[in-house]
């Protein structure tokens, strides 16, 4: 969707394949004002996390976005990456050149807060990470969401988990930082696991991509390659991941979400971390025996049109 007034976002990543390709698409949507980006640690440390940020916009050739470098660990928890999935360099071990653009001289919440309240229009944050960025910038600087128009953050999951049984990686890696930002006090909406695990790129596109001449492009084709998973046997595919978050931005229209209760299970044991989404028609027996508790309501995607994101997607990386 392409307007004349782009929408200004800004992205907290943990990149990250899916991260890099949702920068990837967030830098050539024309239709969004990507003012900023903040690194936190997830998928690798925080420190690859600001290198394979600043590589990613290089490759793209990407104006000159601010990166900032965010928290190392979550709020309570130790940190615990993801390497098995992206790589020891969180990039799939792709070998690029190491970045020549630098990080920004201030921290990821002095970032955030900078660029929200220096934004002529309200800006919407599209968190494609563990939220401990996020939640230390609402606790620090409440004063932020008044300029917030919404939050996308790709967490969750209404099924079954992948960091768990039930919980997701993102809500998972810092569970206390996402239940901060469910109290944000502005829309939220959760683009969690039931619409993330859809949206697969078909593998004559991937293919297409990497073999093309335009290094942004060919990025994305290499990414999507190590990404998975596979549509077939016969013809592997690859998956948008957090890009799809970004999609969302842009395409509202090609997500189906329910303003659902959701809380997040911050009790020990093999819940901890679970997104629990109410979706029942009528209280039960808990709220009637021992009353209601205040939950917050949530934007909660429930179905993505996946072709449609595809084409989106594919459209602005590849571009005219």
């Amino acid at each position: 969707m392409t307007t004349d007034r782009p929408i200004p976002v800004i992205i907290d990543c943990d990149t990250g394949i899916d991260d890099a390709l949702a920068l990837l698409f967030a830098v050539r949507h024309p239709g969004l004002d990507l003012r900023a980006i903040t690194c936190v640690a997830g998928n690798t440390d925080v420190d690859g996390v600001v290198r394979n940020t600043l590589t990613v916009l290089e490759q793209a050739g990407a104006p000159d976005v601010p990166v900032a470098r965010g928290a190392e660990r979550p709020l309570l928890e130790p940190l615990r990456t993801a390497r098995h999935v992206h790589g020891h360099d969180g990039m799939g071990d792709l070998g690029l050149p190491a970045p020549t653009r630098t990080a920004a001289d201030v921290d990821a919440v002095t970032l955030l807060r900078r660029e929200i309240l220096a934004s002529p229009r309200p800006v919407t944050l599209i968190p494609t990470a563990p939220l401990t960025n996020i939640a230390l910038l609402l606790r620090t600087h409440p004063e932020v969401v008044r300029n917030i128009e919404r939050i996308v953050f790709m967490g969750g999951a209404v099924a079954a988990g992948n960091a768990t049984p039930v919980a997701e990686f993102n809500v998972w890696h810092d569970p206390e930082a996402a239940a901060i930002l469910l109290t944000a006090g502005v829309p939220i909406t959760m683009y969690g696991l039931d619409v993330f695990q859809r949206v697969v790129v078909p593998g004559a596109d991937v293919r297409r991509l990497r073999a093309g001449a335009e290094p942004g492009a060919r990025l994305a084709g290499e990414l999507l390659a190590h990404r998975g998973p596979v549509v077939d046997e016969s013809d592997p595919g690859g998956g948008l991941g957090d890009a799809g978050a970004v999609c969302a931005v842009a395409d509202p229209q090609g997500l189906t979400t329910r303003r659902l209760p959701v809380e997040v299970n911050l009790a020990a044991g093999p819940a901890r971390g679970q997104t629990v989404v109410d979706r029942r028609r009528r209280p039960g027996e808990s709220e009637i025996h021992d009353g209601t508790r205040e939950q917050p309501l949530v934007d909660v995607a429930l179905d993505v049109a996946v072709e449609r994101y595809v084409k989106l997607y594919l459209a602005a990386v590849e571009g005219p």
